[in-house]
């Protein structure tokens, strides 16, 4: 059983054999995941030692001691917190092999190729198609070509890889004909264009596929199955988005918190006592978000992810709506409209005209706040579902 003393024994081992000052970057991440530190949870060969989740920290504070470079994990964030545990449960020996190194060591970025133009909040309405080239069956080795469009892709101009649903069988009913596949961002068929957004930027993007193949070895998940993995993609998301460690007063409520203490002078009572009612809320919700981490060390992530990325969708928009307020004419500044592609997106490092543009994305992407309310009410508290008349119908038949 590896215990906490285990974790830093082997930390001190990688620290001897690989300093921090002397050793190249990916040199130095390439090793970790060799030792098993990556993320201790995850089985012996592929980053990790079987170890309790909630070791990892052991490790991340003896690395951080002693100034160790870590993953970047701002640019990476799809590949850690959607796809890795996805082929993590789903995929198979070689495809764990092949993909969860060069993911977490960031010589790979991922995206997402989820949602599409029609497919948005109902995301199992899909329309992009993958047929079978043969027409054979699942494990003949055929490969699967892949026409559709998809949209909200963060980092797609950056990625190597995407976790990518497609409908495989427009004859049943649309949850049923799904299937999930790892698509190549490098294939010719594959166009990425930027989507600008209100902050003049463009880290979303819309995604053209036309005529991609992709071989059955990159399917994820039995044929018609896809819905039923990327519930794991999803729940984990959500978890990723609402669930982030961060101490207290950290994030945006310490942003706004450090405002109130430098301005006194523009101060009010009205703008404290709203100002103490947001810190509060941002504390509970720190302090549930600690937590659901704890109930992870258990299982897989459930439906309560979904609640969490709902207070973090609300604070983020309220908290910098208030910095905005709070500030008057200095909250109204904007450092740079020209249209970049950024590699992340920084809540607390820019000003505060871009944290209020930006937060206004919080409530769409990862699920739609509606979305995920329907899911706190049907599988948390239990209440009777909405009425869906398109449950039993075959997708071809759905109007659209």
């Amino acid at each position: 059983m590896t215990d906490a003393d285990d974790l830093r024994r082997r930390t001190a081992e990688l620290l001897a054999a690989h300093p921090p000052a002397t050793t190249q970057r990916l040199e130095f991440l390439r090793a970790r995941f060799d030792a098993g530190l990556a993320w201790v949870h995850f089985p012996r060969g592929l980053g990790g030692l079987d170890a309790p989740r909630s070791l990892q920290a052991v490790v991340d504070a003896e690395l951080e001691a002693a100034g160790a470079p870590d993953n970047d994990p701002g640019r990476i964030g799809i590949g850690l917190g959607m796809a890795a545990p996805t082929i993590l449960r789903f995929g198979t020996d070689e495809q764990k092999q092949r993909f969860l190194r060069p993911l977490w060591t960031g010589e790979e970025v991922w995206c997402q190729l989820f949602s599409e133009p029609g497919a948005g909040s109902d995301l199992a309405a899909l329309a992009t198609r993958a047929v079978r080239e043969d027409g054979g069956e699942a494990g003949s080795g055929g490969d699967w070509i892949v026409d559709g469009q998809k949209v909200w892709t963060s980092s797609a101009h950056l990625a190597r890889w995407a976790i990518l649903i497609a409908r495989t069988d427009p004859g049943v009913p649309k949850h049923r004909g799904i299937s999930y596949f790892v698509c190549d961002m490098t294939d010719p068929g594959v166009e990425v264009r930027p989507l600008r957004q209100i902050t003049g930027e463009a880290e979303f993007n819309e995604v053209f596929l036309t005529g991609v193949r992709i071989p059955d070895a990159h399917r994820l998940g039995a044929v018609g199955e896809g819905w039923k993995v990327a519930q794991t993609t999803l729940m984990n998301e959500r978890v990723a988005i609402g669930g982030a460690r961060i101490p207290r007063e950290g994030g945006m409520i310490g942003v706004a918190a450090a405002d109130w203490r430098a301005r006194p002078e523009l101060r009010t009572h009205d703008l404290h006592q709203r100002l103490l009612k947001l810190w509060v809320e941002a504390e509970v919700a720190r302090l549930t978000g600690e937590r659901l981490r704890q109930q992870l060390t258990k299982g897989q992530p459930g439906p309560e992810g979904s609640g969490m990325k709902l207070a973090f969708a609300r604070l983020a928009q309220e908290i910098s709506g208030w910095e905005v307020e709070f500030l008057a004419e200095d909250g109204l500044t904007y450092d740079d409209w020209t249209m970049r592609r950024p590699d992340g997106v920084d809540f607390t490092g820019r000003e505060a005209g871009y944290r209020y543009l930006r937060a206004k994305g919080n409530s769409i992407e990862g699920g739609t706040s509606e979305v995920l309310l329907n899911i706190v009410a049907e599988r948390v508290l239990g209440l009777p579902p909405e009425p869906r008349t398109d449950k039993d119908v075959a997708w071809k038949d759905l109007p659209r």
